[in-house]
């Protein structure tokens, strides 16, 4: 295990943090507009989500960069500031944390499907390792690759990153199939669990999709294959559609007591998706004493 991990976990679990996007929104982020580009036009507002975040009791907080991939940037026309937009995200929750948290550099998918043509390997490979050196020289902790629905996109971020010599989290999205435990491409937990510990990963999980309860039985089978610390960010419970606006059933208290549930049964790093804020933060961390 990289002993940044070995450290953090001496303790017991560790918990990160929450949702972004609704926090920025909640904060005048347009719908359709680019998050990352806040990191440059409207720092001091992203810098308050981490900061509410560590307040509440997060251990650790992600950054900004989310869609901050060259690919990604390019449908708002700012591929040209991958590296600046990716730099300025690290520092912003860096000055958040002043010494309180770590921060875990976000890296999520680039939309681009390779079996449809959109992509290829090499240029994933290029992409990646582009932004995952940029946050690896803004001086991240670690990078979480995260909301992954394809294990083959996934495995080569991660190649991707391994040079920087961060410890890598890979987070998997598992919401489809009748029992809602595989991913959109139909890889079961117990494969996609297997591939990313073949490839290198240094903590395995799960983020996004659905509630906290849902992934307590996925969490318990991949505790079932792998050693690997397990690190799992739920939404607020599955998303409800009203009027055109996403909501989330799920409170604060109830999402604790699944989180609880979900360390019991092998998770090591837990913390929010959608529809999750501080106070499900807050929740959490008076639940599971820290």
């Amino acid at each position: 295990m990289h002993p940044l991990l070995a450290q953090m976990l001496s303790n017991g679990p560790v918990l990160s943090d929450g949702a972004w996007g609704t926090q920025l929104q909640a904060r005048g982020l347009e719908q359709g507009a680019s998050p990352d580009a806040w990191n440059l036009t409207h720092p001091d507002r992203v810098e308050e989500v981490p900061r509410a975040y560590i307040d509440a009791g997060s251990q650790i907080v992600l950054t900004n960069t989310f869609q901050a991939n060259r690919m990604t940037l390019a449908g708002h026309g700012l591929d040209g500031k991958m590296k600046e937009i990716n730099a300025a995200g690290v520092q912003i929750s860096r000055r958040a944390c002043d010494g309180r948290a770590r921060v875990f550099a976000s890296m999520g998918p680039t939309g681009k499907m390779i079996f449809m043509g959109q992509t290829t390997e090499d240029e994933l490979m290029q992409v990646f390792g582009e932004q995952a050196r940029s946050l690896a020289e803004a001086g991240a902790d670690a990078i979480v690759i995260e909301t992954m629905a394809d294990v083959t996109e996934a495995k080569i971020a991660l190649a991707a990153a391994k040079p920087t010599g961060l410890p890598i989290v890979v987070c998997l999205v598992f919401d489809s199939g009748k029992d809602l435990d595989r991913t959109m491409m139909g890889t079961t937990v117990e494969k996609a669990a297997a591939e990313l510990e073949a490839a290198g990963a240094d903590v395995v999980g799960a983020n996004c999709g659905q509630g906290a309860a849902g992934y307590i039985a996925i969490c318990r089978r991949m505790r079932a294959v792998t050693q690997l610390p397990i690190w799992m960010k739920p939404n607020a419970g599955l998303p409800q559609y009203h009027d055109g606006v996403v909501t989330y059933a799920t409170g604060a208290d109830a999402f604790a007591e699944a989180i609880e549930q979900l360390i019991e049964a092998g998770a090591n790093f837990v913390g929010g998706c959608c529809g999750t804020g501080p106070d499900f933060i807050r929740a959490v961390a008076k639940r599971v004493g820290r």
